[in-house]
């Protein structure tokens, strides 16, 4: 059986616009090279109501026990001002050495490189002892609420059980090998509203000025201690991201102010806690408030053990560094996955990921398969 070679394989879905929510062939190109290899693949349709239409696959090589997974998504977020790329954004262009595109980073390569991993196993053994399979969405850019979790959903409903996942999200801060994901920190979304009187300026007597009392509420906010953090995880953190009152006049007292802001928090809380702590602080003041909030993760930490075992050492012996196990960074798919399997996070280097000109080194491309290859190796040994 011919392997698949990752930087053709990695073009091929990087020449497809698939901006979230649009597929725009990329699970059709996807779905031929694993078909090719013996994989049995369903294609998955998701919506809500007001939502766009989402295609999402799953693939299988195998029927037996243990089954590892390789997750990820197709999808990309947009190219933003296309004058400001110095190549097509959709054209996979390679140059000295360097592939460019969007997706270049985040993440179609890591999705080829599993792809020519998993072929390059089946080119070495008549059988393996278990399953490759993938478990690839169309709307992680997006709200991420068509993809994964309704997918994971449906192939546990189908009797599908995944033992091991490896999320292929780009992980490594600056160069290839230095950082893979064993867990995440939870994620909140919060918006703030007080509300007064509108009136004139000069006669504030007359008005309920809404805006110093939002100011008071953000500052009890932004002095919270969440706590200290733990021998996994980084103290928690909240950011204030905008003050908005919706005035353009210098000389009315509006009657709305509404902040909004972000917490990610670690394993020492849960969203449910998170909220706890903060409707007390803010109900001590005596300022009357509203609050919103949209957990749209919780903190989650896979201990290390043989699979995160098995990452490390695949990394050890193919580039010679041993990366750090860590829970920084945003949210991802694992925060799903988690609930279903154990995971570990390894990919490529983030650092261009959404920029203009994206862009990763073959070579890490080809080595990241390695790494792959690696793994799958020792884990069916």
């Amino acid at each position: 059986m011919a392997s698949i070679d990752p930087i053709e394989l990695s073009q091929s879905l990087m020449r497809c616009e698939s901006v979230t929510p649009l597929d725009a062939g990329a699970l059709d190109v996807l779905q031929s090279a694993l078909e090719g290899l013996g994989f049995v693949c369903q294609r998955h349709v998701f919506s809500e109501d007001g939502t766009p239409d989402v295609d999402n696959l799953y693939a299988r090589l195998g029927l037996g026990a243990p089954n590892i997974c390789f997750a990820g998504h197709t999808d990309v977020v947009p190219v933003g001002d296309a004058d400001a790329w110095t190549v097509d954004p959709f054209g996979a262009k390679i140059k000295d050495g360097i592939l460019y595109g969007r997706g270049a980073v985040d993440m179609k390569p890591s999705i080829a490189a599993f792809v020519a991993a998993a072929s390059r196993l089946a080119g070495e053994r008549d059988t393996i002892n278990g399953s490759i399979s993938f478990l690839i969405t169309g709307d992680e850019e997006g709200p991420a609420i068509n993809g994964t979790k309704k997918l994971l959903q449906v192939i546990t409903d189908q009797g599908e059980v995944l033992d091991d996942c490896i999320v292929g999200e780009p992980t490594n801060p600056t160069s290839l090998g230095e950082m893979a994901k064993i867990g995440r920190r939870g994620s909140i979304n919060g918006q703030l509203r007080v509300d007064g009187v509108q009136g004139h300026a000069a006669y504030p007597e007359n008005a309920d000025n809404p805006v110093p009392k939002i100011l008071r509420l953000l500052k009890v906010l932004d002095a919270l201690a969440l706590d200290n953090g733990n021998d996994h995880f980084q103290p928690s953190n909240l950011e204030i991201t905008t003050i908005d009152v919706g005035n353009e006049a210098q000389n009315v007292i509006p009657a709305h102010a509404t902040a909004k802001f972000n917490v990610r928090f670690n394993s020492e809380h849960s969203g449910e806690s998170i909220e706890a702590l903060l409707r007390r602080a803010l109900t001590e003041t005596n300022i009357a408030y509203h609050l919103d909030l949209q957990v749209t993760g919780e903190s989650f930490l896979c201990p290390p053990g043989r699979l995160s075992d098995l990452m490390v050492g695949a990394v050890e012996k193919v580039l010679g560094v041993t990366p750090e196990l860590s829970t920084t960074g945003g949210t991802s798919d694992a925060r799903f996955i988690h609930n279903y399997c154990n995971l570990v996070e390894f990919g490529l280097i983030n650092d261009m990921a959404h920029k203009v000109d994206e862009h990763i080194a073959v070579d890490d491309v080809h080595a990241l398969g390695d790494i792959y290859l690696e793994v799958l190796r020792n884990y069916f040994d």
